[in-house]
């Protein structure tokens, strides 16, 4: 058990898969700006030059800008929150590799 979990270290650690998990949160927090810009932003003033909240045929649109707002605030606080959360791991990893290399050129003396 002790090996398992010790290999599972070594492969959640590895720069490729905290690249790709760094990716998906952040990915995921942009996605909710994007999806605030279209429907708190650009869907109600299209809807204000017609008759088209296209989803619920609403007449007067109303651009929610502070939800817009909210989303690009909740971005940055996922995104600072994923640095700490790398700056920590990348801390880690160097100590275990400085540890790593002092038992080794103890080893070849």
């Amino acid at each position: 058990m002790k090996n398992f979990i010790e290999e599972f270290k070594a492969f959640a650690v590895k720069g490729n898969v905290m690249d790709l998990a760094i990716a998906v949160v952040i990915g995921a927090a942009f996605g909710k700006i994007v999806t605030s810009l279209v429907d708190d932003i650009i869907m109600p003033t299209v809807g204000l030059m017609g008759k088209a909240d296209f989803s619920k045929y609403v007449i007067a649109g109303q651009i929610k800008l502070g939800m817009f707002i909210n989303n690009i605030v909740n971005f940055f606080i996922v995104a600072v929150s994923v640095f700490v959360a790398v700056k920590f791991v990348n801390r880690l990893t160097r100590v275990r590799l400085k540890k790593d290399s002092v038992e080794e050129e103890l080893d070849l003396q």
